[in-house]
């Protein structure tokens, strides 16, 4: 599973799940530590800053790699339930073998999306779109970026059932790199993640998910499953953690999140 060509082609092999979410505008914009997003919208004229971080590592024939990931994520309503999201990602890439250690870091590939919530009901059932893009701003010969333009289409649907929320995604994305022959060009991707409300300072969340393995070479679905707590310091911060496991082969062992996020 895991590549020998360079460090780079390891990586994206070895830690597939979590550079295929990166790269994919859309799967990793939810209320942080979610993957899978909700139907929320900032309203009309307000921003949100998220400021996350992600550990990930996977162990293959003597080989430790690891993967930090630091995200801001700005989101700002231009109309109640149209927001503009933009994330700028920064990767630090590690590789062990045999003693010796390699390292590559960088910005990654920017992404922007438009979340769009076009039903909604007394019931607490809501639909949005989110169309998004990723930009090649990372260097893709480090194994930071796609080097290519991608694009991506979700729908995402909320059920408030008062304590819990429920959240499902369904999306394609259109994975265009510059490492074609190794990676599948059309890919699906299915979530669902659930809110419990425990008290006013303390959600507990879980989420799980399946998605096409990006590498051609291993045609076994890429799934997780997550847990994490989000507590709601004001109206206005929230701190949140998690922990991921991988449920197949191609996901990474074992990832840990937390993050900030601030509404102004």
């Amino acid at each position: 599973m895991v590549g020998r060509e360079n460090t780079g082609g390891k990586v994206i092999k070895g830690l597939g799940a979590v550079f295929f979410m990166l790269m994919l505008p859309g799967v990793c914009l939810a209320a942080h530590p979610l993957i899978t997003d909700d139907t929320g919208t900032q309203g009309k004229g307000k921003p949100q800053l998220e400021l996350n971080y992600e550990y990930a590592h996977e162990d293959t024939d003597g080989v430790r790699e690891s993967l930090h990931l630091a995200q801001a994520v700005l989101s700002y309503g231009i109309i109640d339930t149209v927001d503009l999201v933009v994330s700028l990602p920064y990767l630090f890439i590690s590789t062990k073998q045999a003693g010796l250690k390699t390292n590559v870091n960088g910005i990654s590939d920017i992404t922007a999306e438009v979340k769009w919530r076009f039903y909604e009901n007394e019931c607490g059932f809501s639909l949005a779109m989110k169309p998004g893009v990723s930009i090649p701003s990372g260097d893709d010969k480090k194994g930071l970026g796609a080097g290519k333009v991608g694009a991506s289409l979700f729908l995402v649907a909320t059920q408030e059932l008062d304590p819990f929320t429920f959240h499902f995604n369904a999306g394609y994305g259109r994975n265009a790199s510059t490492a074609d022959e190794e990676q599948e060009t059309d890919l699906w991707h299915f979530s669902l993640a659930t809110e419990y409300s425990v008290c006013r300072w303390l959600k507990l969340v879980a989420n799980v998910g399946v998605e096409r393995n990006p590498d051609k070479s291993d045609a076994t679905p890429v799934a997780f499953v997550l847990g994490g707590v989000i507590i709601p310091l004001t109206d206005r911060m929230d701190l949140d953690v998690g922990v991921k496991r991988g449920l197949s082969e191609p996901e990474s062992d074992f990832g840990m999140l937390a993050g900030v996020t601030l509404r102004f």
